[in-house]
């Protein structure tokens, strides 16, 4: 699991398949908990999402909201993107195709926020 402090308010997690995918979700409930900051999910490597995965991204969602915080989804594959759309999820998170966008993505809001 890589769960990286990019900055002071940002983490990017680079996600795998399960079993991975559960405890790499988990772990960043668990950090989030203490000190919320802006999260950017990497997906390159996940190739399956099953119903408790999603579950957990709507409580990682649902923190970040809470916090004013942000989370962002990249790298999504077609068959990922397939579960998202299909269940609706497409319209409730934040997607961009790579890391880079993302992260800048969340530099911009921050900046212009102060």
């Amino acid at each position: 699991m890589a769960i990286q402090d990019w900055s002071d308010n940002i983490i990017v997690v680079d996600l795998a398949d399960d079993p991975q995918f559960t405890d790499e979700l988990s772990a960043v409930l668990e950090r989030l908990e203490g000190a919320p900051k802006n999260v950017v999910l990497n997906f390159a490597a996940v190739g399956f999402v099953n119903s408790s995965n999603i579950a957990r991204l709507l409580r990682i969602r649902k923190m970040m909201n809470t916090s004013g915080c942000r989370l962002v989804l990249c790298d999504v594959n077609t068959q990922v993107w397939g579960v998202l759309l299909v269940t609706g999820l497409d319209k409730i998170f934040d997607y961009t195709n790579d890391i880079a966008t993302a992260l800048t993505m969340l530099q911009l809001d921050s900046a212009q926020a102060e």
